[in-house]
């Protein structure tokens, strides 16, 4: 049966419901879906047409597209206080979580069941990335020339080049080679209300954030190191938070060596038992690094771009749209992803101390992933299955 709600939604509303839907947002980008269904039709705070701009608009910029698309639904009912209710709500319960996953980590790493259960865990994180890009490729990846790029970039990222440089040439070289599709047509006007744009709480946001910055950089410089390198990494990660992994791995254990590779994976374990987009595993090392504090810094500084570019972008969409240049660009960036997730496959892939027990369990994760099986169910029966085997 429908749900009757008002299509003016009170502040509050917007944020029970985007909390609820916040517990529950296993699966990452999939999670649109479920947003989808209560804002448009549950609660027809939207219509199709308008739900279906805020996506694309989602995956046209950097972030993380899940997260970006609450903000996008407040930002259509209530204007940029809307947007910043609803991308709180919805992060709120993996920020909480996973604080607390890292707590206990941080505690209990050591103890022979949880070496034991990361032992196997890890096996399947290489599996996920794996499937993440066959996933990724299989969206991205339509002609030779986007194979071209994505082996490109992979190249270059294997011989250790700044991703951040990697994403730049990759966007000059789609440029050069690929010719976009052309939008389409609308046949009809959305029926939605235009956003409520005031700039006012837009430059409040925008100022906190500078002052927060300053703060951290006259009283903290290794929190200030942390904050600038996690909003510079999520500013980068277009297409969804999945993109943001292999910038982190790089910056934070190849070039800075504020963590091993074991452990940041561990991190990405919890991340996908734990609701919410992947990249909340930013929380995790900001505990490990700077404790509780370093825990909010790292999920601000990590989540705050993905927030300010929805909202700034989203009153100019219609011209990012039709513009063959942008979308050209935002081609080879995509494709140069899948190199990037490639090459993340076997960095993950030797940290592990392969046997044929890890390989075969990490050969059956991938097989049920392939399959479309839950990855709660994934995870959950590799926990137990690591346990037994491995204690």
């Amino acid at each position: 049966m429908t749900e009757l709600s008002s299509s003016h939604p009170s502040i509050k509303q917007l944020f029970g419901t985007f909390l609820r839907l916040g517990l529950t947002a296993f699966g990452g980008p999939s999670m649109i879906a479920y947003i989808r269904r209560v804002t448009v039709e549950r609660k027809h705070w939207l219509d199709v047409e308008s739900f279906n701009d805020g996506v694309a608009l989602c995956q046209m910029i950097p972030g993380a597209t899940a997260m970006q698309v609450t903000a996008y639904v407040g930002l259509k009912k209530r204007g940029i206080e809307g947007a910043a209710v609803c991308f709180v709500a919805f992060g709120l319960p993996a920020f909480l979580l996973m604080l607390t996953f890292a707590a206990l980590f941080s505690y209990t790493h050591n103890l022979p069941v949880v070496v034991s259960a990361f032992k196997g865990l890890q096996a399947i994180i290489v599996a996920i990335v794996a499937n993440a890009t066959l996933t990724f490729g299989q969206t991205t990846l339509k002609t030779w020339k986007h194979f071209l790029i994505a082996g490109f970039a992979a190249a270059l990222f294997g011989l250790n080049i700044n991703p951040i440089l990697v994403i730049f040439l990759a966007a000059i070289v789609g440029l050069v080679l690929v010719k976009p599709k052309q939008p389409a047509q609308r046949e009809t006007a959305s029926t939605s209300s235009p956003i409520p744009w005031n700039i006012k709480p837009l430059l409040i946001i925008i100022s906190g954030a500078l002052v927060g910055f300053l703060l951290l950089f006259v009283f903290d410089r290794d929190l200030f190191n942390l904050a600038a390198l996690l909003f510079r990494i999520d500013l980068s990660a277009f297409g969804g938070g999945f993109a943001s992994i292999p910038l982190m791995l790089r910056e934070i254990v190849d070039v800075r060596h504020w963590m091993d590779g074991p452990t940041f994976m561990n991190g990405i374990v919890l991340g996908q038992v734990t609701p919410g987009p992947i990249v909340i595993t930013a929380t995790f090392i900001g505990y490990l690094l700077q404790g509780p504090l370093g825990g909010l810094v790292a999920t601000i500084s990590i989540f705050l771009p993905s927030f300010l570019l929805v909202v700034g972008a989203s009153p100019f969409f219609d011209r990012l749209r039709v513009s063959s240049y942008f979308n050209k660009a935002i081609i080879g960036v995509l494709c140069s992803f899948v190199g990037l997730l490639f090459t993340v496959i076997f960095r993950f892939a030797g940290n592990v101390q392969w046997n044929f027990q890890l390989l075969l369990l990490a050969a059956a994760a991938l097989i049920a992933l392939l399959l479309k099986v839950d990855i709660l169910w994934v995870v959950g029966i590799g926990l137990i299955i690591s346990v037994i085997l491995f204690i």
